[in-house]
């Protein structure tokens, strides 16, 4: 059974920094992609950041290139995403997600992050 399990999230003032993690378990990801998505309330769930396990390609979402950083522990099989300078609009539920087209699509249950001015 594979698990995503978020954490790091929480309430913070606009300008702040947070760090969410997301530790994988049930199997060990060599290939594909984690990344990050999140939903605010009454939108669709966007992508915010992605990087692959292998070769360390890496894209953002333009609404958070330079402020935010995915990163990766492949020993440990978590991912990260640093997020600086927080504004109220990041506020949102960010999910977790491991892909490889055509061999999974795994999701986190979410973590809150809510940005207050």
């Amino acid at each position: 059974q594979v698990s995503l399990v978020e954490s790091g999230g929480g309430l913070v003032q606009a300008g702040d920094s947070l760090r969410l993690s997301c530790a994988a378990s049930g199997r060990t990801f060599s290939s594909g992609v984690m990344g990050w998505y999140r939903q605010a309330p009454g939108k669709e769930r966007e992508f915010v950041a992605q990087k692959s396990w292998s070769g360390g390609v890496t894209s953002y979402a333009d609404s958070v290139k330079g402020r935010f950083t995915i990163s990766r522990d492949n020993a440990k099989n978590t991912v990260y995403l640093q997020m600086n300078s927080l504004k109220p609009e990041d506020t949102a539920i960010y999910y977790c997600n491991a892909r490889q087209p055509l061999m999974y699509n795994y999701w986190g249950q979410g973590t809150q992050v809510t940005v207050s001015t």
